[in-house]
């Protein structure tokens, strides 16, 4: 998986190509922990992201527990195959998904 970041002032925007997966999931994870603490809008684009697995999902719900304290998390440009696995596991409840 490849991560590719934009910050603009508090603004951080993450796009990401290839598989959010097991192997890839704690890569995610400690970009966020290394990049999120001043910013106050985050916004992830997976146009590229090609497969999504529950560790992935497990990253973003932690992403998103830290983002509600601090401001809003949006995920952008979601293909069909990860809208389904948002949508059966909840998460499109739980994320804000544009």
């Amino acid at each position: 998986m490849t991560i590719n970041k934009q910050q603009e002032g508090t603004k951080l925007v993450v796009a990401l190509e290839g598989r959010l997966d097991t192997t890839t999931a704690p890569q995610l994870e400690t970009e966020f922990k290394r990049s999120i603490a001043d910013v106050t809008e985050l916004v992830l684009d997976f146009a590229k992201l090609e497969y999504l697995s529950s560790a992935g999902l497990r990253v973003l719900l932690s992403a998103q527990k830290v983002m509600n304290k601090q401001g809003s998390m949006v995920i952008k440009n979601v293909n069909e195959t990860i809208a389904e696995v948002f949508e059966i596991t909840g998460f499109s409840e739980i994320l804000t998904i544009e």
